[in-house]
């Protein structure tokens, strides 16, 4: 139910000019998606709880489609090179894994609405289904659980405060709302373990009203990253993000512009220079990254 926050700068949501434009509709229309979750559980109280389940599946859906955005955002920031994830393990533990990890959650949470919402309409022979609903209730908050811990374990080595403080206003509240929902899927797993209850009588009072507080959260989160993305464009050049690391942001520019690191320019043109001189072939040097030559230099 997260999305990713993320103080990089590679980030691209969109082509050309229209990046930022997407960022901000990507903000948007999470914080949308909170507000009809918030809506769908609230909803649960009322005389008419099925509006609820699809109030809650259109949010679960939305919430997909931001996460999916965001991952294919980032890995356009840096062209799709997987292989840099070998240099920048943040990279591959919170701009890759973070989104995907989040959207698989709510894809098992979505599924599991479904169930519950088939069962309701057809009264009979969809029993089976609902074994499977409350597993996939419980399985999808514990997966974003384990986002949102991810999402907090970032490394700031060039962000400065501002940025950070805009990062713990996001992040906190995302990392309380999947607490509650995890709290609140397992106390209804437990409620109706070995319990004859079908439909909408699965969903115990505890799951909503711990849905509800889980969706406020959620859009003070939401909310927060409105802000945090407006003060990123608006103060572009003035706030220090986050760059690659391990090498991995040079490897990145090198690849773009199709050119070798100098070090390794330069042994190209004495060999070939020698080779020109002496006829003799020499042997090429293996490439040495640039933080192995300055350690050598000390």
């Amino acid at each position: 139910m997260v999305k990713l926050a993320s103080a990089r700068e590679f980030r691209t949501y969109g082509p050309g000019f229209s990046r930022n434009r997407y960022e901000y509709i990507n903000a948007g229309l999470y914080l949308f998606a909170t507000i009809v979750l918030t809506c769908g559980f609230a909803a649960q109280l009322s005389s008419e709880p099925r509006s609820g389940l699809v109030l809650l599946l259109l949010a679960l859906a939305l919430i997909i489609i931001v996460n999916v955005h965001d991952l294919v955002g980032h890995l356009a920031g840096i062209d799709f090179r997987l292989s840099l994830m070998e240099f920048d393990l943040q990279l591959a533990l919170v701009e890759f894994a973070v989104p995907l990890i989040q959207a698989l959650g709510s894809l098992l949470s979505f599924l599991g609405i479904l169930f519950l919402f088939i069962q309701e309409e057809k009264k009979y022979g969809y029993f089976k289904l609902e074994k499977h609903a409350l597993n996939m209730l419980v399985a999808g908050p514990i997966l974003w659980l384990l986002g949102s811990i991810h999402n907090s374990c970032q490394i700031y080595e060039r962000a400065d405060g501002h940025v950070q403080i805009l990062q713990q206003s996001v992040n906190v509240p995302f990392l309380m709302a999947s607490l509650s929902f995890t709290l609140s899927a397992l106390l209804n797993y437990y409620e109706h373990y070995g319990q004859s209850h079908h439909g909408l009588h699965l969903l115990c009072r505890t799951w909503i009203w711990l849905g509800i507080v889980g969706s406020f959260l959620l859009f003070i989160g939401g909310l927060a990253n409105v802000v945090k993305v407006f003060k990123m464009q608006q103060l572009v050049g003035l706030l220090r993000l986050e760059k690659l690391r391990g090498g991995a942001h040079e490897r990145l520019i090198n690849e773009r512009e199709g050119q070798l690191p100098l070090i390794l320019e330069d042994h190209t043109r004495i060999n070939r220079h020698a080779e020109d001189n002496l006829g003799v072939p020499v042997p090429r040097p293996t490439p040495t990254p640039y933080k192995d030559v300055l350690l050598g230099n000390t």
